[in-house]
């Protein structure tokens, strides 16, 4: 069992003098909830899979690390942890829906853009209606 420890993003060194409120460039979270008569898609997670290391590379995100998981009977569910945050994915094909969140963060330039194309790809990949989006700067 792998113990990740988070000590040093919760209680920055003593000499760290930046608070939260003094942090200009805020990532952005899309969350959305999405509908999809692409029934074949929300199924497996295979060709989801191909599709996001596609799009990982063409926007030059860096994949660190990925979980994907089948549910029988149909569905699943996935993480991908990138360098600038994350993306997941959880799919209920017996009802057509979906929820999807990208959260890409601005430390060292604004990727703002990525995560807003990243979105509108897999919107475009499964011929989406949006049901529920929210944009938070965070």
């Amino acid at each position: 069992m792998q113990v990740i420890s988070f000590t040093s993003a919760l209680n920055p060194a003593p000499q760290s003098k930046v608070s939260f409120t003094e942090i200009t460039r805020k990532g952005l979270h899309i969350l959305s909830n999405f509908e999809s008569d692409s029934a074949d898609l929300l199924k497996q997670f295979e060709s989801f899979k191909e599709f996001v290391d596609e799009q990982v590379a063409k926007l030059q995100l860096c994949k660190v690390g990925e979980a994907y998981h089948n549910f029988e009977g149909g569905g699943y569910t996935a993480v991908v942890c990138l360098a600038e945050s994350h993306l997941s994915i959880h799919t209920w094909p017996d009802i057509n829906y979906a929820t999807f969140d990208v959260y890409l963060s601005n430390h060292s330039k604004d990727n703002s853009p990525k995560a807003e194309a990243l979105y509108s790809a897999v919107l475009r990949y499964f011929n989406a209606r949006v049901l529920y989006e929210n944009l938070v700067d965070r």
